[in-house]
């Protein structure tokens, strides 16, 4: 049954003690629901121990907690972790958990579905349902912070958007749960420790060095041909590689901050001489690393992992051109949650 409930995980601090004030009660109350909510995560006004029973009695009349359920878990040989995660009107999105000897790091959605069209990515095939609001993606992070704490023996390390959507599509909603993670208040975790993928949306891209962040941009290149690139990624056409290429100097500019590129390269697409020499001229334009990353099959033929020699070919040239380049290989492929196949199909 549909709620008219407000859910209380959308005021602010300052909105929340207002709300006790106007009830006749002291504004110090606001505080004590605001560190239950973000700081403990509690997902059940019972949960909140140090306030009277009445008074969870008046939060639960007036509010819900629209919190996330992970609904299956999926653990991989290599010690990957998937999460199915339930939202509060039955939609899932998928979150990872990457373990390594050193670090542990969540990959978190944003959108349930895509709004982009990349050819190559399981995600791109749902229609874009809607937006994840910050206390979803807060979720998902808590989610994971838990397993590791429970599977690894030690707390979340690092967090990367590169699950399910675009962030950058979902711009608000990013930067609200990235302050939460970041605060005192909430996770206290280093915005050093996150990376936001983008696709490569211009515009947003401004708008994000505008704004001082201090998080990591990581931008999936995969051709730096504007032909190459709109032919598996067809979004390019209203976003080409000029006005990328424009939006990222600018970036630079205002953050000093080097870009991460992801790059997959696939056999007959972007395997040629051509398409490394244009790699390490997009490479010059601002200072960056690229990350050659192994690509995962999403049940069709038209993309095929290139040979060991093509990459070798990528390396060779990024390197003698004094470019950062590493090769990832792809972690929980036995469970479909490598990148690129998240879908959904549990």
């Amino acid at each position: 049954m549909a709620t008219t409930k407000k859910d209380i995980r959308a005021l602010t601090k300052e909105e929340l003690r207002a709300f006790f004030e106007k009830q006749g009660d002291k504004a110090f109350r606001g505080n004590q629901v605001y560190e239950w909510l973000w700081q403990k995560a509690a997902y059940s006004f019972d949960d909140m121990t140090n306030l009277s029973k009445e008074t969870r009695h008046m939060l639960e009349t007036h509010f819900v907690i629209n919190n996330i359920e992970v609904s299956t878990v999926q653990r991989s040989s290599d010690g990957t972790i998937k999460n199915a995660v339930k939202l509060h009107d039955g939609l899932i999105v998928e979150s990872v958990l990457i373990p390594t000897a050193t670090r542990t790091t969540a990959c978190v959605s944003s959108q349930v579905g895509c709004s982009l069209d990349c050819l190559f990515c399981a995600t791109a095939r749902l229609k874009r349902m809607r937006n994840l609001n910050p206390d979803e993606i807060y979720d998902q992070v808590v989610a994971i912070d838990k397993e590791s704490k429970l599977y690894f023996k030690r707390p979340l390390s690092n967090i990367v958007f590169m699950g399910m959507g675009e962030p950058l599509m979902n711009y608000n909603n990013v930067i609200k749960a990235i302050e939460k993670i970041t605060s005192p208040e909430g996770l206290g975790m280093s915005a050093k420790r996150i990376t936001v993928s983008t696709s490569g949306v211009p515009k947003m891209i401004k708008k994000m060095a505008d704004d001082e962040v201090k998080f990591h941009l990581a931008v999936s290149l995969h051709s730096a041909i504007d032909e190459v690139r709109t032919s598996i990624m067809p979004f390019n056409e209203t976003f080409p590689l000029e006005d990328l290429k424009e939006a990222l100097q600018y970036w630079y500019a205002k953050t000093n901050e080097a870009v991460s590129y992801e790059y997959v390269v696939w056999k007959g697409i972007n395997d040629s001489q051509k398409d490394i020499d244009a790699l390490v001229k997009f490479c010059k334009y601002v200072p960056c690393k690229v990350n050659i990353i192994e690509y995962n099959p999403i049940d069709d033929g038209d993309f095929k992992q290139a040979s060991k020699e093509s990459i070798q070919q990528y390396i060779q040239h990024l390197e003698k051109n004094r470019i950062v380049v590493n090769v990832r290989r792809s972690r929980g492929k036995d469970i479909d949650a490598a990148c690129g196949q998240l879908a959904n199909k549990s």
